[in-house]
């Protein structure tokens, strides 16, 4: 049996918003509502989705940030008294069909207009720790170890609702997305994902010479 092809099911764009973190106003983009019309993903970012936090958000490794529909029940059930929305978790594109444990860092999809890669993992934060109500989140949403994945833009263009994602590229040396968020928060690193994550040029140089650090 075939499996379903990854589809975007909603297109989700944040304005700035302001939350009190330590007696002072902070910025944030995290709050992502749908909206019918089509987004254009860019080189550095989604257009008109507001990044409120350049430092940690947007850029090339972190143009555009994806979630998977599946993994909304699991955190409804364990916080139903939110406002649930696609967008929930702070996505641009909220995707049916997405399994982290069959796709590839690296790898390149058309969908759209568009030409995308899988780059790096969610790494979850105070902001994301601050929607959800709760510090307690941030260990959840590692321990759970479905983090979404964000994508850079190959090639330019827009998307939109019933975009299927058609596989154009997979490295030769894989790790998925499911392998490679475990990978950077367990002690306990495998030695040949960590290899090859080091390896892969759709993670930022940075991260790749930190993670480098772990090889024995």
């Amino acid at each position: 049996m075939l499996d379903p092809p990854m589809k975007i099911i909603s297109t989700n764009i944040g304005k700035q918003t302001t939350f009190l973190w330590n007696g002072k106003e902070e910025p944030t983009g995290i709050h992502k509502k749908p909206v019918e019309t089509p987004i254009y993903l860019t080189k550095n970012d989604v257009l008109k989705d507001e990044v409120s936090d350049r430092l940690h958000h947007g850029g090339y490794y972190k143009a555009c940030y994806l979630f998977a529909a599946e993994q909304y029940p699991y955190w409804k059930n364990l916080y139903p008294d939110l406002d649930w929305s696609w967008g929930m978790f702070g996505e641009n594109l909220t995707v049916t069909g997405f399994d982290e444990k069959k796709v590839f860092l690296g790898a390149r999809y058309k969908v759209g207009e568009a030409i995308v890669q899988i780059s790096q993992y969610r790494e979850p934060c105070h902001k994301f720790a601050h929607k959800f109500g709760t510090q307690a989140v941030i260990k959840q949403f590692i321990d759970h170890g479905m983090g979404g994945t964000y994508l850079s833009i190959i090639e330019e263009g827009n998307v939109q609702v019933g975009d299927e994602f058609t596989l154009l590229e997979v490295p030769k040396d894989k790790v998925t997305v499911a392998e490679l968020f475990r990978l950077i928060f367990t002690k306990n690193k495998n030695q040949d994902l960590l290899k090859i994550a080091v390896a892969s040029k759709a993670i930022p140089p940075k991260k790749r010479f930190l993670l480098a650090k772990f090889i024995k």
